[in-house]
């Protein structure tokens, strides 16, 4: 299927194991892992980071073929959990640079547009968190304060 905003068509992608269960060679428990993810998120590292440094450190291939569940999950158990989702976060993190891009640049006309995508998938994204459950129904992105959410 095309992009939306790019001209790729591309597929490629890597594909998670059909096998649920964890490799032999992984020695965490399940309860050391979980541990981990806390006190990782204590430090303030967001979930997707979680997930690389206990694969490069600890040498856990997948969080949740060892736990039975996944890091933001295990993280809103413990309540620890991010209060906007991760992509989310990043979306509004482009859209504040591109912001201050364009206080400095007024007439970079394709910042602009490009800023008018970003938001448009911001509120795509919004809709869909609200639809779900994940942010309540009166949370509202507004680009002037956005630079408070991300900080």
């Amino acid at each position: 299927m095309g992009r939306m905003y790019t001209p790729g068509k591309g597929i490629s992608k890597s594909a998670i194991p059909y096998r649920r269960t964890p490799p032999s060679w992984v020695k965490a428990t399940p309860e050391d892992v979980c541990e981990q993810i806390c006190k990782l998120a204590r430090k303030g590292t967001s979930p997707s980071q979680i997930g690389i440094i206990l694969r490069d450190s600890q040498g856990v291939p997948l969080v949740s073929a060892i736990t039975g569940t996944k890091i933001v999950r295990i993280l809103r158990a413990n309540g620890l959990a991010p209060q906007v989702p991760e992509d989310l976060h990043f979306l509004i993190r482009k859209a504040v640079s591109i912001n201050k891009h364009l206080e400095r640049n007024r007439k970079d006309n394709d910042a602009k547009y490009r800023k008018s995508l970003v938001e448009a998938r911001i509120r795509r994204l919004v809709k869909y968190y609200k639809t779900s459950g994940q942010l309540p129904s009166s949370w509202e992105y507004n680009a002037d304060t956005a630079s408070a959410l991300i900080s």
